[in-house]
């Protein structure tokens, strides 16, 4: 008994450093294998997480490619078909043709001041075709992208709220399957009813630019091409601004509801307008300096193609007085190239000439990009 205490007594004191070193241990240990689970299911949670994003953006592009197989093959496609169709029906130029074949068969038909005149017509008409049908298949291609670019940020935002993706914005607007079909389906606006408008401002332009071109002017390429570009920049340059969004689309009426509601309606606007968000989102990129550049630029690109199809008709740009062709000659040729530039996009190289400029590429690589929300 007396050694217990005895011991007790001369070691009591490393006896109690001894266990308050071990209970410290074991406090520590418990709470290390605390947190090393905690960390483990941390990092389960991380691992699943990712796993989720990685799957959202295979389920983003998988959604991106196949609108765009969509547009590509059936919207675009459709959208051509029909403008070629209303073209040829609004500047169907048969009537004038056939008088002056007439007037060449029968010679006393036609007066002189009636062939001049039929001639005139047929300038300004198969030019106005001609210059139409370039700048609709290039602007209308790139709006049909848009299209499509806004709507893979509300298929984004479809697949990501459906696999509970925690970077996903809840108030984000979201579009059904009758909403996608009918905001694609504004694709034939500017066959509908833009061209009602399109067609005598562009007659407008090509008047003012050939008013000085007589028939028996000689034009090479670098004349048709400085012709063409000219029409192109007159039109584009009379009116407003932006004058031209209006034969593509409606007219943004969301802004006048906007201004005639109070604030606290607000979230009236949002419930009954999914659609007119994405109208609004293609108004606003239509409306940038960067789509008017992009535009610009394809337009450009389109006219040097135009010219690559014309060369062997109208002949090289040389110093020579010789080459070229006269106006009177060139005008059935450029009458015909509008249905020429209006072929199926999946069979002409016209469309892939325009997807091919590096700067509409970085573009709509940056458009898609900056409407997706970043994970």
């Amino acid at each position: 008994m007396f050694p217990v205490r005895d011991f007790w007594r001369r070691h009591k004191k490393k006896i109690l450093i001894t266990a308050s070193v071990i209970g410290s241990g074991y406090f520590l240990y418990k709470q290390y294998d605390y947190y090393s689970r905690r960390l483990q299911v941390i990092q389960r949670e991380l691992d699943n997480e990712r796993e989720a994003d990685e799957l959202i953006k295979a389920q983003i592009q998988a959604h991106f490619e196949h609108i765009q197989r969509i547009a590509d093959t059936t919207t675009l496609p459709h959208a051509i078909q029909h403008l070629q169709t209303r073209i040829e029906e609004d500047l169907d130029l048969s009537h004038l043709t056939e008088r002056l074949m007439m007037g060449k068969g029968q010679p006393n038909t036609l007066t002189l001041a009636e062939k001049l005149d039929l001639w005139e017509n047929l300038k300004i008409l198969s030019f106005t075709k001609m210059v139409i049908s370039l700048w609709a298949i290039t602007v209308l291609s790139l709006y049909i992208r848009v299209q499509v670019n806004i709507l893979g940020r509300h298929m984004y935002v479809d697949t990501a709220r459906g696999l509970g993706s925690s970077h996903l914005l809840e108030e984000a607007e979201l579009v059904d399957r009758n909403d996608e079909q009918k905001f694609l389906a504004f694709s034939d606006f500017l066959s509908n009813y833009g061209l009602n408008t399109l067609i005598p401002r562009m007659q407008i332009a090509v008047a003012e630019v050939l008013k000085s071109k007589q028939l028996r002017d000689v034009f090479d390429t670098t004349t048709l091409r400085e012709t063409t570009i000219r029409i192109i920049k007159i039109f584009m340059s009379t009116g407003r601004p932006h004058h031209w969004l209006d034969y593509l689309m409606p007219e943004d009426k969301q802004s006048s509801i906007r201004g005639t509601l109070s604030t606290d309606d607000d979230a009236t606007v949002t419930n009954i307008n999914k659609f007119d968000q994405l109208m609004m989102e293609t108004r606003a990129v239509l409306l940038s300096a960067e789509f008017g550049n992009v535009v610009e630029r394809s337009l450009e690109v389109g006219v040097n193609g135009l010219m690559e199809e014309m060369e062997g008709s109208v002949g090289g740009g040389g110093s020579s007085s010789t080459s070229g062709t006269p106006l009177a000659r060139l005008v059935p040729r450029v009458s015909q190239m509008g249905p020429l530039l209006l072929e199926d996009p999946r069979k002409t190289r016209f469309i892939q000439m325009i997807r091919g400029i590096p700067e509409v590429e970085i573009f709509f690589t940056l458009l898609y990009a900056n409407t997706v929300p970043a994970s």
